[in-house]
C-alpha cells in the first residue's frame, strides 16, 4: 500500500503547474540527463505534427537516466511518427461523421460525448485524437448551449460522457455550470468524466471539484486514463481517496503499448496498484490506428495472449476487459480470449 504524508493543495496550485509544464524536448531530456538524440525530436517535423506537452510533476516520475523510461516514451516525440501505414488514418473512429453539433458527438444509444475542453495537460503520442480538427469544436457558451439544448430534447440519453481533450481542463466554476445544468435535464441520470488530467497534476482534484461532483443529484462516474504503475505515487493516491470518500465511482481504462505495457506481468503490476488506491481496472483497449502510432500497435492477437496470461497471475476483478473500438459500431467490441 502506498502510504505518505502529503501537503494540501492550494487553490489554484493545478493551474500553476499547468502553466509551469514542459513543452521544449530539450529541456525535458536535459531534466532526465539523456543526451540530445535526433530520432527523438530534432526532426522539425515531428513537433510540427504533435507538439510535447507534459507537466513536470509526471515529469518527477521519470527514471533519469532511462531513454527507455515507460512514462518518457509515452509523450516524447520521434521520427518513428513520420512512418506511414494506409491502415492508419487521421480519424480511425470516424467521430466526425457522428457530430451533431460542434463538441458533440453522438456515437452510442442511450450516451452521448460532450467535448468540454479542447486541449490537455499532457500529449500522449498514441491519442487517437491527435488529428481531431478541435478548432472547428470551440467550447464556448453558444456551443454549450445547442449542445444542452439537444440534450433536452433527446429522451432517450441518460448518460453524458465528458470528454475533450480533456474535460477538467475546465475551471471549477466551469464544471460547476455543467453540473448543475445536466441535473436538471430530468432524464439524465450519469455523468461520467473521462481524464488523464489528475494523473499528471493531482493537485487538479482541489476540495471545491470534489464539493460539486458530491453535491449532484447526478450519479458520477470518473474514469482515468493510467497505462502503467510507475504513474502512480503518493500525491495521486491521496487525491483520488478524496474522491473515493465521496463515495464516487472510480475506474480506470488503459490503451495497450508496445514496449510500455505489453506484458502481463507490467499489467498485474498496474492492476494491483490502481486497487490499492480504490480505483477498478474496466478496459484496456487495442489502440485505435490513428496515423503516427503504428509504433506503439499490438495485434488483437497477442494483446489476448498477454490478458490470458494475466488471468492466471491475478484475481479475475482485476483483470480489465480487453477491448476495441471500430467506425460505425455503437459499443465498444469485447476480444474473445484464446484460452488454449
Amino acid at each position: 500500500m502506498l502510504n505518505k504524508k502529503i501537503k494540501k493543495n492550494h487553490k489554484e496550485d493545478w493551474i500553476t503547474e499547468l502553466t509551469n509544464a514542459i513543452t521544449n524536448p530539450d529541456e525535458l531530456l536535459r531534466t532526465l540527463n539523456l543526451k540530445s538524440n535526433t530520432k527523438y525530436f530534432k526532426n522539425i517535423q515531428v513537433q510540427k505534427l504533435f507538439s510535447l506537452r507534459v507537466p513536470k510533476t509526471f515529469v518527477s516520475r521519470m527514471k533519469k537516466n532511462d531513454p527507455f523510461d515507460p512514462l518518457l516514451l509515452q509523450i516524447l516525440p520521434h521520427t518513428k511518427e513520420l512512418k506511414n501505414n494506409h491502415n492508419f488514418v487521421q480519424d480511425p473512429l470516424e467521430e466526425t461523421k457522428n457530430v451533431i453539433i460542434p463538441g458533440l458527438i453522438r456515437k452510442y444509444n442511450n450516451r452521448i460525448l460532450l467535448l468540454l475542453k479542447t486541449n490537455c495537460a499532457i500529449n500522449c503520442r498514441y491519442c487517437f485524437r491527435r488529428y481531431f480538427p478541435y478548432s472547428q469544436h470551440p467550447g464556448n457558451k453558444e456551443n454549450l448551449n445547442l449542445a444542452i439544448q439537444y440534450i433536452k430534447n433527446q429522451t432517450d440519453l441518460n448518460e453524458v460522457i465528458l470528454s475533450g481533450g480533456d474535460p477538467l481542463m475546465a475551471k471549477d466554476h466551469e464544471i460547476q455550470w455543467i453540473v448543475n445544468t445536466l441535473s436538471n435535464i430530468y432524464h439524465i441520470k450519469r455523468l461520467r468524466i473521462h481524464t488523464r488530467l489528475p494523473i499528471v497534476i493531482p493537485s487538479r482534484i482541489t476540495n471545491n471539484l470534489c464539493k460539486i461532483l458530491s453535491t449532484t443529484r447526478l450519479k458520477i462516474l470518473i474514469v482515468t486514463h493510467i497505462n502503467h504503475a510507475q504513474e502512480i505515487n503518493h500525491e495521486l493516491q491521496y487525491n483520488i481517496n478524496k474522491l473515493h470518500k465521496l463515495g464516487i465511482t472510480l475506474l480506470n481504462q488503459s490503451v495497450l503499448l508496445r514496449g510500455i505495457n505489453d506484458n502481463a506481468k507490467i499489467l498485474s503490476q498496474l492492476s494491483n496498484k490502481l486497487f490499492d488506491i480504490n480505483i477498478l481496472p474496466y478496459y484496456l483497449h487495442i489502440l485505435d490506428k490513428v496515423k503516427s502510432t503504428t509504433h506503439f500497435y499490438v495485434s488483437e492477437k497477442q494483446a489476448s495472449i498477454i490478458v490470458v496470461e494475466l488471468l492466471s497471475m491475478i484475481s479475475g476483478f482485476l483483470v480489465p476487459k480487453l477491448v476495441c473500438e471500430h467506425p460505425g459500431k455503437n459499443s465498444k467490441i469485447y476480444i474473445n480470449l484464446n484460452m488454449k
